[in-house]
């Protein structure tokens, strides 16, 4: 039942960067994996970006290299730096722990690439 509240997001311009926080009203140490999805317009919610307790981190081919996840299980927040952000990057951007399963999803913070 750990709450998750996005935040960080805005307009940048392409090329920009943008550091996303996803801070969890519980504590989110025993949760294996965690991760970052979006959904832009009219397409599909996706996982761009996950990451383990132990550290292992696995990204989408679309986000590879421009993208970092890392999380502070003893802080209860989980971030995403994105840099070299692209127009196609805009989208509502959630948090939640991998798989999600049945889970709710939180309103998301929206990220804007637009010059």
């Amino acid at each position: 039942q750990v709450q998750l509240v996005e935040s960080g997001g805005g307009l940048v311009q392409p090329g920009g960067s943008l550091r996303l926080s996803c801070a969890a009203s519980g504590s989110i140490f025993s949760i294996n994996a965690m991760g970052w999805y979006r959904q832009a317009p009219g397409k599909q919610r996706e996982l761009v970006a996950a990451i383990t307790k132990g550290g292992s981190k696995d990204y989408a081919d679309s986000v590879k290299g421009r993208f970092t996840i890392s999380r502070d299980n003893a802080k209860n927040t989980v971030y995403l730096q994105m840099s070299s952000l692209k127009p196609e990057d805009t989208a509502v951007y959630y948090c939640n722990i991998v798989p999600v399963y049945g889970r709710s999803w939180g309103q998301g913070t929206q990220v804007t690439v637009s010059s």
